[in-house]
């Protein structure tokens, strides 16, 4: 008898956990089918009745992924002193590229891999990009502004435009980290920015 792939009991979120970890070394158009049915131990009948082609179960990768990182980045934004646990979020890619020399290991962040490899030309991940970005400015304005309110960061600049450069900041890392970029380099970068932003006498 022909094998028809895992029951139905399997755990869809951990196939798409394990997806993910594939499309997020290896990228969109450098993952093969069978490179997924290998990783999460389904048959690619049973795959694509779970998820669609590989297209669709890459947008659900993605989208899980960016829906973890925020829940990281929620966490920090709502810490006190603000600084030093953004420093936290920023330098997760960086740690990320101590294993750039491995094939099978992540690689920068997954979104701003979208970007890089399939934005402008798809309008499916052009809008999704944009939308994560968005969230991530959205989201760090507040608390921005608010640690301005009690003296610990910079009022020199509107905090929109301070989210918009801590955005540039993590995906910029993210980016080096991806190209194999020393971890230490990056973390001293971020360190820099960062300090960029602090409050100084003048501020208060």
């Amino acid at each position: 008898m022909a094998r028809t792939g895992r029951p139905r009991g399997f755990d869809p979120g951990e196939v798409l956990r394990s997806a993910r970890d594939v499309f997020w070394a290896s990228g969109y158009g450098g993952t093969s089918i069978q490179a997924l049915v290998d990783r999460v131990g389904l048959e690619r009948g049973s795959l694509y009745a779970a998820f669609g082609d590989k297209r669709r179960l890459y947008f659900e990768a993605v989208r899980l992924y960016w829906a973890e990182y925020e829940e990281v980045l929620r966490s920090a934004l709502a810490q006190v002193p603000l600084l030093p646990a953004l420093r936290e979020v920023l330098v997760m890619p960086a740690q990320l590229g101590a294993a750039a020399s491995d094939p099978g290991a992540p690689h920068g962040c997954m979104v701003g891999n979208t970007a890089a490899e399939l934005v402008p030309h798809d309008a499916e991940a052009t809008a999704l990009v944009a939308d994560a970005f968005d969230r991530f400015v959205g989201m760090t304005i507040e608390p921005l502004r608010q640690a301005q309110q009690r003296g610990e960061v910079s009022t020199a600049s509107e905090p929109e435009a301070q989210a918009r450069l801590l955005l540039v900041l993590a995906e910029g890392t993210a980016l080096l980290a991806r190209a194999g970029t020393d971890p230490a380099a990056a973390v001293a970068a971020i360190d820099a920015a960062l300090a960029g932003l602090r409050a100084d006498a003048g501020d208060r």
